[in-house]
């Protein structure tokens, strides 16, 4: 195990990842005809998927977590390209929506900017927490007498 990962339970991250889900699924099923937006973002927004997930589960770092999703899409594409290349079929139709079946340039850029997408928005999160203020004393209290 890489030092500094653990293994945990966040209930957020959970709720989110499922969210996303629901999104990526609607994508692939509504949205099947909706041409570069299905393909494209939903690749983006797979990147996020996975992220969310090893973060329901993984105590880390966020450029870790994020590497790790953009590896786990990477080797998708790997294995699409290594498919083709070897002429093999995966014979699951929803498999083959799930994981693709063709490699394409195009999603490699798609996981590279839901891995720069994770980055930002943990960046603009983490801000937004470490500007909250603490539990505190009252903000108005009497002078002593």
């Amino acid at each position: 195990m890489i030092r500094g990962m653990r293994w945990r339970f966040d209930p957020l991250s959970l709720v989110w990842a499922v969210a996303l889900l629901f999104v990526l699924v609607l994508l692939a099923t509504v949205g099947a005809r909706w041409g570069w937006l299905r393909s494209f973002f939903g690749d983006v927004l797979a990147v996020a998927w996975v992220y969310l997930v090893f973060k329901s589960f993984v105590a880390a770092r966020v450029l870790p977590l994020a590497l790790a999703a953009l590896g786990v899409g990477l080797a998708v594409e790997l294995g699409q390209f290594l498919a083709s290349a070897w002429h093999l079929h995966i014979p699951n139709r929803a498999l083959r929506i799930v994981l693709g079946s063709t490699a394409d340039w195009w999603d490699v850029l798609a996981y590279v900017i839901g891995f720069a997408a994770v980055l930002a928005i943990e960046a603009v999160c983490g801000t937004v927490r470490a500007a909250r203020p603490t539990a505190s004393a009252p903000r108005w209290s009497k002078p002593a007498r």
